[in-house]
């Protein structure tokens, strides 16, 4: 979570709200589609890992987003 806090507070810098697993775009105004493929790029970079775009087409807030890192980080 603290990483993905980072990535927010970065690059949405006008928004000051908690970051919570419930965050979704919807209560960031500056989160629109460009921004949104910047921070799931951000995010990748930051993890090491890709998502699938039926993935991100799936993520409604950031607890879903922690959810689906936690899989693709988990030992095979």
């Amino acid at each position: 979570m603290e990483r993905i806090t980072r990535i927010v507070r970065d690059l949405f810098d006008e928004y000051h709200g908690p970051v919570t697993p419930t965050l979704s775009a919807r209560d960031v105004a500056q989160w629109d589609s460009l921004m949104n493929v910047q921070f799931l790029v951000l995010v990748e970079q930051a993890f090491g890992i890709r998502f699938s775009s039926r993935e991100v087409g799936q993520f409604r807030n950031i607890g879903e987003l922690l959810a689906a890192l936690k899989t693709k980080r988990a030992p095979k």
